[in-house]
């Protein structure tokens, strides 16, 4: 075996160390680079909560809506903690209420059947009635209007499937169940002649969406009917919250860009009040 010269061992066994010899960890490290920081990015955002994302869309609604009238404050008794132009809205009287709805003196109490006659509508007008609820309404409305149309509107698919199953039982023909939204009654534009609302429109989640989706259905010259028990009377014996004054109602649907027009005083408990668009 020939032994190498000292100088040529000398340079293989520099050049072993330098490819073999690693530095110390924490040496020598280096940013990484812009494309490394864009695919780790890419890759948070690929893997972000939809429900994350949800609660703070919700919340940036909370604290900023559109039109500036809603905000969030006390939570009472029978209120939700959401105001509208300073009115508490109250919670809503479900499904379950239904035998509360149907109640035999509800003629006695609050006069329906005067309520109705006060809408002088035309016999072939189609009428949303919104927040329909059991139908209490709604029924006793296309009795009055036979060759007219009723659209009873409600958002809970117990009370549309109650609707439903009322008029089957009773054979009404120009009767139909509306499934809305919260924050629009999901009817076409200028496809009514009248909408009524009947001690509902005080629980409304979403009061100023509503009646601009209503206000959109009505057809030029329209009319809204909005019946709610008078606050300024302490006579009546209802939950405040379940209560509106006539001058917080007007503020609230002329907001929306209807008109008030009048206000009958014929009902024991409550305001007839008339809007047009």
């Amino acid at each position: 075996m020939k032994i190498l010269p000292l100088t040529a061992t000398l340079v293989l066994l520099a050049t072993l160390i330098f490819f073999l010899w690693k530095p110390p960890s924490g040496e020598n490290d280096t940013k990484p680079s812009d494309t490394q920081e864009k695919s780790s990015t890419s890759k948070a955002e690929e893997t972000k909560s939809p429900i994350s994302e949800k609660t703070a869309l919700d919340q940036a609604e909370k604290e900023r809506p559109d039109h500036g009238h809603y905000s969030l404050g006390e939570k009472t008794r029978d209120g939700t903690g959401k105001y509208y132009m300073d009115r508490e809205i109250a919670q809503v009287m479900g499904h379950p209420a239904i035998r509360w709805l149907e109640r035999d003196n509800r003629e006695e109490e609050e006069a329906p059947s005067k309520a109705i006659q006060l809408l002088k509508l035309a016999p072939d007008a189609v009428i949303a009635d919104i927040g329909a609820g059991s139908g209490y309404y709604t029924f006793r409305l296309a009795a009055q209007h036979p060759k007219g149309q009723v659209i009873a509107v409600d958002i809970q698919p117990e009370m549309v499937s109650y609707l439903e199953s009322e008029k089957k039982h009773l054979k009404v023909e120009n009767v139909s169940a509306h499934l809305g939204q919260i924050d629009d009654t999901l009817l076409a534009k200028d496809s009514i002649d009248a909408a009524i609302m009947v001690d509902a429109y005080h629980e409304f989640s979403h009061p100023y969406e509503m009646v601009r989706s209503i206000a959109k259905a009505l057809r030029p010259g329209g009319r809204l009917f909005l019946l709610e028990y008078r606050a300024e009377d302490p006579t009546v014996a209802i939950k405040p919250l379940h209560k509106m004054t006539q001058a917080q109602a007007i503020a609230e649907i002329e907001a929306t860009g209807l008109k008030w027009s009048e206000t009958k005083h014929d009902l024991p408990w409550q305001h007839f009040m008339i809007f047009e668009k």
